[in-house]
Order: C-alpha cells, then sequence, then structure tokens
C-alpha cells in the first residue's frame, strides 16, 4: 500500500476556469460522484482529519481521495494506508489547483476501469490564500481552522472563508492550552463572513465531531445524487 500513483499536474492556460468548473459539475452530477474540495493552512490536521473520515464513511459509501501538494507523495501513502483509493498530484510550484487541473487528477483517479466512486475528496494545497480564488469543479467546498491559529483567522482571510459550505474547527482538545481562542468569537468571525456556513467542531485525534461532519457528508452525498 505504500507505492500510489503520482500524477504531474500541468498549469492551466486557459481563462475560463469557472465555465469549466460548471462543466465538471454537470459531469460529477452525471456519473453521481460528490466532489468536495478540502482546504486549510498547512499543519491544520486535513489528511488526520481524512483519515478519520474514512473511517467513518467506508461501510456507507466508496471514497476516493486527491491529494495536492507541490511535492511529495506522503499525505497519499497515509491515505492508502487505509484501503481508500488515493492518488498524488503535484503542482509544480503552484500554490493551488484550478477546475482544468482538478480534471486531469479525476480522469486518473476516476477512470474506465475503476469502481464507482460516491465521493470524491480533494485535498488542496494547503494554504489560506490561492485555493479559495480558483473554482475547482467541486460540488462543496470545506475548509479546517485548527485551534492553534486563532479565531481571527476569519478575519484576515475572509474569501477563504466566505466560499465554504462547511468549517471544522480541528484541535479542540488543545483549547485548554490555547486559551486565547474563543469559540464564540471564531464562530461569530466565520459567520460575519458567511452566514450560511456549517460549523462543527472536532478533533480528528481523538474523534470527536466526527460522527457530526460524517453525517453532513452522507446528506450532501445523497441530496447530489438526488440531483438537489
Amino acid at each position: 500500500m505504500e507505492d500510489v500513483r503520482v500524477l504531474e499536474i500541468k498549469q492551466s492556460v486557459f481563462a475560463n476556469n469557472d465555465a469549466h468548473a460548471d462543466g465538471l459539475r454537470e459531469r460529477l452530477r452525471a456519473q453521481g460522484t460528490f466532489l468536495l474540495n478540502l482546504m486549510s493552512s498547512p499543519g491544520s490536521g486535513k489528511t488526520t482529519t481524512l483519515t478519520r473520515t474514512i473511517e467513518a464513511l467506508r461501510d456507507d459509501m466508496s471514497l476516493a481521495v486527491m491529494e495536492a501538494d507541490i511535492d511529495s507523495d506522503v499525505d497519499a501513502k497515509t491515505i492508502a494506508r487505509t484501503g481508500a483509493r488515493a492518488i498524488q498530484l503535484h503542482t509544480g510550484g503552484m500554490c493551488h489547483l484550478d477546475a482544468y487541473m482538478t480534471e486531469q487528477g479525476l480522469d486518473a483517479l476516476l477512470d474506465e476501469n475503476s469502481d464507482h466512486v460516491d465521493l470524491a475528496i480533494l485535498e488542496n494545497v494547503g494554504n489560506l490564500v490561492c485555493p479559495a480564488e480558483f473554482d475547482t469543479g467541486a460540488c462543496a467546498n470545506a475548509m479546517i481552522l485548527s485551534v492553534p491559529e486563532g479565531d481571527d483567522k476569519p478575519l484576515k482571510y475572509p474569501l477563504m472563508f466566505s466560499i465554504c459550505d462547511v468549517v471544522l474547527i480541528n484541535k479542540i482538545d488543545a483549547l485548554p492550552i490555547f486559551d486565547t481562542f474563543s469559540m464564540e468569537r471564531a464562530r461569530e468571525n466565520i459567520l460575519m463572513r458567511n452566514p450560511n456556513a456549517t460549523i462543527i467542531p472536532i478533533c480528528a485525534k481523538t474523534g470527536e465531531g466526527i460522527d457530526q461532519w460524517a453525517q453532513w457528508l452522507r446528506d450532501r452525498v445523497a441530496a447530489w445524487k438526488a440531483g438537489a
């Protein structure tokens, strides 16, 4: 399980990324696959959260993961050890993925010889700026804000929080240590940027809150398949 496929993603030269993203969503709906774009800063716990997510959902649906990084295949190997299908995307220095780049990854992940995938997850490149600026063609956007980062991040990175359907507040077990982090203030700051955002406190290390997060995904995947 240590060997994972690595795909070199080339920079998009097209200007109509938004239109291409809409087309990609139509393709995903037609084939019954829900694509989640997961974003965060480095070290927030994306890969650990994904591992917990796979454990919670593996009996309910088929999952596959695209790990996007500038280099290395560390995260894809970690995901592959869970038994989920995984592919590593190298961006060649790019700090984000767009719809064209995401489609290249999906073509490799969901090729004609593969089993059907209900939920495909793109773990985007780790930062709070560039990934928020490009529509990947995902059916929903999620991000992770970890307690050590501080509750002021929605104020500093407004676009990231404004485009996300759900925000996971991770590492809540560290709240007693990072006592300047206020859960109430974090919620206020997130909702100020995005009144429709779902906010789920979790601890990927212990599994706290993962059931609620998994149910959110079940509901969204089911609605997507139903055409909602």
